[in-house]
């Protein structure tokens, strides 16, 4: 049961950054962005280290490094898919593919959960895709290249689920730590070539700090979760963070929940059962 509560609420607070990434990202460079938030969660995760202390391998290290490249990858290209705007097509389509990429990993890596915790991770999966569907009004045609962008991110968010899943519980908090200096590394070189500077405006600060302080959290708790659970249904469960961003979108942007998005949430709930049984 434990597992499954640490994976719901990495769920709520991956959800709500990637909501305050989205809000910065229309008004400054994703790729500052994404470097600036990860920076500014640094103190958080030196403070998690400390306590929740742990004896880490060298396996789990480079386990979160490799992690690390790869979710600051996928963050890069959610946040410039979502200032985009088209939202009920990039929520849905990068929670699914993150999704189903480390529940095929979990499945060839340890022994199946059972039929009813594994009935409750497909359950997610649908769920993901129903809280996901807003209105698409004024977005037009989708291009070509947002859906690519949509599905790259949403393939390393599922690389980054299966990476991390992989380092053991007695490593403490030290992958996540070792997971923030690779994104911050590769963010810099990512900037450094693509030429973007990383000061911000005030107006954004607040939704960049949003973002990483809860993004970094969020990998804390997932890591807990995948180190305690079976990772085909801690990952399932960890990807329903579309909902909260629903949610918030409804609470910030006056959004209105379609019926479609409220049987998705219902979805979600009965997923959170099946998967702790």
């Amino acid at each position: 049961m434990l597992p499954i509560v640490l994976a719901a609420v990495s769920a709520i607070a991956f959800g709500t950054a990637d909501f305050s990434g989205g809000k910065a990202s229309r008004h400054a460079d994703p790729i500052a962005v994404t470097v600036v938030s990860q920076m500014i969660s640094l103190p958080l995760l030196g403070g998690l280290v400390l306590v929740v202390p742990g004896t880490p391998t060298g396996g789990d290290l480079a386990w979160g490094l490799l992690a690390g490249v790869a979710g600051a990858a996928g963050v890069v290209l959610l946040y410039r898919a979502l200032a985009t705007g088209v939202m009920a097509v990039v929520a849905p389509v990068t929670a699914i593919t993150a999704a189903i990429v480390p529940i095929v990993a979990g499945l060839l890596v340890a022994d199946s959960p059972g039929a009813v915790a594994l009935g409750g991770a497909g359950l997610a999966v649908v769920a993901i895709a129903l809280v996901s569907l807003g209105e698409r009004g004024g977005t037009g045609r989708v291009s070509g290249r947002i859906i690519g962008t949509t599905l790259a991110a949403g393939l390393l968010f599922g690389v980054f689920f299966a990476l991390l899943g992989q380092a053991d519980e007695r490593a403490g908090m030290w992958p996540v730590l070792a997971l923030r200096v690779s994104s911050i590394a590769f963010g810099l070189a990512l900037a450094a070539r693509a030429g973007v500077r990383l000061r911000l405006g005030r107006r954004v600060l607040g939704w960049v700090a949003a973002a990483g302080l809860l993004d970094s959290a969020a990998n804390a708790l997932y890591l807990a979760a995948a180190a305690r659970g079976h990772l085909s249904v801690v990952a399932a469960i960890a990807s329903l963070y579309p909902a909260s961003t629903v949610l918030l979108a409804l609470a910030v942007d006056r959004e209105r929940l379609r019926p479609v998005q409220l049987a998705g949430l219902g979805f979600a709930a009965a997923a959170l059962v099946l998967a702790s049984v």
